[in-house]
């Protein structure tokens, strides 16, 4: 179980915003949630990042208090405010936590500066205050000048920013995002999470994000919790969940992963692996692990493979025929049959690497990123 703090941010306080231990949910028999655990510190970023029913959405709705855990406790910046052992279950709004979904849930009978000012006027806060702290949500969204609208007459990314807003007027100290991007266009979702990212990193806010969106997960986190059938089977930071995957699922779930069969040979001073009638090296892999003859998996990220020339041949290069070729303006997109076996890679080159279908080409292997795993 891993602290999680911001190196970016001021000193956190010795105690988490967010404290998770232990937390279970059980549908009709079927763990949805299964003993989760983790901390998150003031200022930072923690996603939820897993495929559909991996457990990530119904993690966030238990710390909201839309869902009663089974087992397990959860502390917000202290207080308790959940425990199944405890009898503890304290209302969302008693939490101070901030919900957006990803449908945009704005009143439609309400104007944008009344859906922004809503959770003030609940809480009585005086007027003045509130249009105050409205005009400062909406610049900070960037919806100067639509304050008069009603929702239909938004986009949906314009939308989603009053959801947002309306999450952070009264300054909740958790914020909590389930998929808040996923309706959005491809375009728009990219323009809205670089926003997001922006809106967080001036306001501190400490938040808890869900999606299964990768790209979305590495971009906005200070750390990644990858979830599969209820379980955090790695919880790191972005780069040591990706360049040091902790199990085969994080390792195909979290970006593109070129994967070939082989067989160990020999293991002197380094593991080498046979792969059809070709050898590759591998660096940085204990020689004792494996045991000469072991079938195993190698795996690697197609930015650690090269096509090569044959006069551009490193020392640990395999060779193969392209079978299919997409162009995609900024790049190729090559499927490579490696000799000797059945197995098949696909990698980008450059545009000006100019190739066909049939010919033999080389793939240069940076062997300080190839991974080894048992089948």
């Amino acid at each position: 179980m891993s602290a999680l703090t911001n190196s970016n941010a001021a000193q956190p306080s010795p105690e988490p915003v967010l404290r998770v231990r232990n937390l279970s949910k059980i549908y009709r028999g079927a763990r949805a949630v299964d003993s989760v655990s983790f901390d998150v510190y003031a200022g930072t970023v923690l996603t939820l990042l897993g495929p559909s029913g991996c457990g990530k959405s119904t993690t966030l709705r238990l710390i909201a208090g839309l869902e009663q855990p089974d087992a397990g406790e959860i502390w917000i910046h202290g207080r308790l405010v959940a425990s199944a052992a405890r009898n503890v279950m304290l209302p969302p709004e008693q939490r101070r936590v901030g919900l957006v979904f990803q449908s945009y849930a704005v009143w439609p009978h309400m104007t944008v500066t009344a859906n922004i000012g809503y959770p003030l006027k609940l809480r009585r806060v005086d007027r003045n205050v509130v249009a105050s702290k409205v005009s400062e949500m909406i610049r900070l969204v960037k919806l100067e000048g639509l304050g008069d609208r009603m929702p239909a007459e938004l986009s949906g990314g314009q939308q989603q920013r009053v959801a947002l807003a309306r999450a952070l007027v009264y300054e909740p100290e958790l914020l909590l995002l389930d998929e808040p991007l996923s309706n959005l266009d491809s375009a728009l979702r990219k323009e809205m999470c670089t926003q997001l990212k922006d809106i967080q990193t001036r306001l501190a806010t400490t938040v808890v994000y869900v999606t299964h969106d990768q790209e979305e997960a590495m971009s906005l986190s200070n750390f990644i919790a990858v979830m599969n059938h209820g379980v955090v089977e790695q919880l790191g930071s972005p780069d040591r969940v990706y360049e040091q995957p902790a199990t085969v699922f994080v390792r195909d779930f979290v970006g593109r992963t070129i994967r070939l069969r082989g067989v160990i040979e020999g293991n002197a001073d380094r593991v080498r692996v046979r792969i059809g009638n070709q050898v590759i090296r591998t660096a940085g892999v204990d020689p004792d692990t494996f045991s000469s003859g072991v079938a195993v998996e190698v795996s690697m990220r197609p930015e650690d493979v090269k096509l090569v020339k044959e006069q551009d041949r490193s020392s640990n290069c395999i060779a193969g025929h392209i079978s299919e070729l997409s162009y995609y303006g900024d790049r190729f997109e090559f499927t490579v049959r490696i000799e000797g076996t059945d197995e098949q890679v696909a990698i980008s080159a450059d545009k000006r690497q100019h190739a066909s279908v049939g010919d033999r080409v080389l793939l240069s292997i940076d062997e300080t990123h190839l991974k080894i795993w048992p089948l």
